[in-house]
């Protein structure tokens, strides 16, 4: 009964969140340029950055077969999970003379409750959504967006909570700076892509940190509204639903009952 009652709760949530998402596709009027947009990129770079990407897109799908294949309940975690990326990474904030938009990404929560693998996976379903029908990126782009949001995201939350929990720093800490890591890892590579493949003959160097900068007074405060909403998804689940984050591995169970 108590598998049952959580597996309604879920579906329920989810439900809720995809209702989210119908509305906000429902209310979208105007596409704005989000992520590295379609055509931003060279050719040769986007392909460069396709096979950086698939990999990690292909780690991920493995890893959700092999834990879908332990605990039926899993997938609608994921999907949950992958809502709720989607709608965080939908919020564009435009950066003119970075040829982009700064957001939230979404990608430390996702990195912190499910993986890296598995975060990355999320974040490639997200991305390959608004590239189709928000114009949100690009199917060109998609590949870079994906090492950007997904694979640096996903890492850089993961492990900076992994690191400060094995120090025994507070969850809320602890979710904070590996939500607002994940968020300034992403741009950070952004920034790197971008001056890359546009630099043509000009140094990499003054390009790279002309566009850093032009991302710093979006997501500087943005970073922090993400780690803040990090921290509070991770001690929410942990008052509410704290066995949760025992299945997943986030905790111990003597973390838990102490």
């Amino acid at each position: 009964m108590k598998i049952q009652g959580s597996r309604f709760k879920i579906q329920n949530a989810l439900i809720f969140v995809l209702s989210l998402i119908i509305l906000h596709l429902s209310l979208v009027t105007e596409a704005n340029a989000m992520h590295i947009s379609e055509g931003i990129l060279p050719f040769n770079w986007a392909v460069l950055w396709f096979a950086v990407a698939i990999p990690f897109v292909a780690w991920g799908l493995y890893k959700l077969k092999r834990q879908s294949s332990i605990d039926l309940s899993f997938k609608p975690l994921v999907g949950l999970m992958a809502a709720v990326v989607f709608i965080i990474s939908c919020m564009p904030i435009p950066v003119p003379t970075a040829g982009t938009c700064s957001h939230p990404c979404g990608t430390g929560i996702s990195g912190i409750l499910v993986g890296p693998a598995i975060s990355i996976l999320i974040s490639s379903v997200a991305l390959l959504i608004q590239a189709l029908f928000l114009a949100h990126g690009g199917l060109t782009t998609w590949g870079a967006n994906i090492v950007s949001m997904g694979v640096m995201g996903s890492f850089a939350g993961y492990l900076t909570f992994r690191a400060l929990r094995r120090l025994n720093i507070s969850l809320t800490i602890s979710g904070f700076m590996a939500g607002l890591f994940a968020d300034w890892a992403t741009y950070l590579t952004t920034s790197i892509e971008l001056a890359s493949g546009i630099r043509g003959d000009s140094p990499f160097m003054p390009l790279f940190w002309k566009i850093l900068i032009a991302f710093i007074p979006t997501q500087l405060p943005l970073g922090i509204l993400e780690g803040a909403m990090t921290a509070g998804m991770v001690v929410l689940l942990y008052k509410k639903r704290p066995d949760l984050l025992v299945k997943m591995r986030v905790l111990k169970p003597e973390e838990v009952t102490a």
